[in-house]
């Protein structure tokens, strides 16, 4: 009752980086509320998730294990939440904000009139005053996202209606263990009291599933574009600079939205997430949108002809001049210096 759910997403028994991104955060909150931590685990052979959940402070996990629940179908798996969050009563339920919980939170919150955040980029513990009622309410969920395309960032509460529900974009929070010996409790549902045999009208034939090819959250180096690249060609150069040192190649949103690279390359609140070891920003003049996306990298080189770029104020080393007359010296130091 009253306690902290996030609801983990699972593929192949192995539960997915956002919902562990999540469990780490939720530890963070739970500790701020002195709640539980809980979580839901719905699939089938998930024997193996209880020793992946645990060291990251879960003190309940349920289980709905069913071979018909395995892959994802938004019937079950809403009925199995919906019948949960109903029985336990939790002031907190998060989910990645992926193909699945996009489907799947509102879909719940909509079942429990809750009303839902989407793409959360961050999720804190606050007050709340109505100024109309005079009222203050402690301890709500501060739900932050991008609004309005990325211009503003809004805080979201909920004082009325529980339980508070967001989804979180992938990568924007830290995944870290809480104890690596923390042991939580086991509760296994009992399927056919959750979930209807109409639930399962939907059933899945045949999958096919194709990895991205860009794996910006994985990589270790990143070289990464702005609008001051100047042109779809001078992009080229990133990709000649990130096949040298074994980079990937991100890109601003200014610079997809003037066609220089694919919305897949995209960092920032409305695109990836990053912590790379190096990020090396090539004509990126630094706007907020974009540094909440990598400024936790761990070492920023910034790229700019513009001394007073905000960029600037975030990067460890700042190298100011053109593009195209930086880029390509960098391109040929590196050549001639590694084997």
């Amino acid at each position: 009752m009253n306690n902290l759910f996030v609801c983990l997403e699972i593929e192949d028994g192995i539960v997915g980086e956002v919902s562990l991104e999540l469990l780490t955060k939720g530890r963070s909150l739970a500790n701020k509320l002195q709640c539980q931590l809980e979580a839901v685990a719905i699939g089938d052979k998930l024997d193996k998730v209880p020793s992946q959940v645990f060291p990251y402070g879960v003190d309940v996990l349920y289980i709905a294990e069913d071979k018909r629940l395995s892959p994802y179908t938004s019937l079950p798996h809403t009925s199995v939440l919906v019948n949960l969050f109903k029985e336990e009563k939790p002031q907190i339920a998060l989910m990645g904000a992926t193909s699945v919980g996009r489907d799947l939170g509102p879909r719940v919150s909509s079942a429990l009139f809750s009303g839902l955040t989407a793409d959360c980029t961050s999720l804190e513990i606050g007050d709340y005053e109505e100024k109309k009622e005079g009222k203050i309410y402690q301890n709500l969920l501060y739900q932050i996202r991008p609004a309005f395309g990325g211009n503003i960032v809004a805080t979201i509460v909920n004082p009325n209606q529980r339980p508070q529900m967001a989804t979180v974009r992938e990568g924007v929070m830290k995944k870290e263990i809480y104890d690596a010996n923390y042991k939580g409790t086991v509760k296994k549902l009992d399927v056919s009291k959750y979930v209807s045999n109409e639930d399962f009208v939907v059933s899945v034939i045949e999958r096919h599933m194709e990895k991205s090819k860009i794996n910006l959250k994985g990589s270790p180096i990143i070289v990464s574009g702005g609008y001051g690249m100047g042109s779809e060609d001078n992009f080229k150069l990133l990709y000649e600079l990130a096949g040298v040192i074994g980079a990937e190649v991100g890109a601003s949103r200014a610079a997809v939205d003037a066609g220089f690279a694919d919305h897949a390359r995209q960092i920032g609140q409305t695109g990836v997430t990053v912590r790379p070891k190096l990020y090396i920003a090539c004509g990126i003049s630094g706007q907020i949108q974009h540094i909440a996306g990598m400024q936790e990298s761990s070492i920023i080189i910034a790229i700019n002809s513009d001394p007073a770029a905000p960029i600037n104020s975030i990067a460890d080393y700042v190298i100011t001049g053109t593009v195209e007359e930086v880029v390509p010296k960098l391109i040929k130091y590196y050549k001639k210096n590694t084997k």
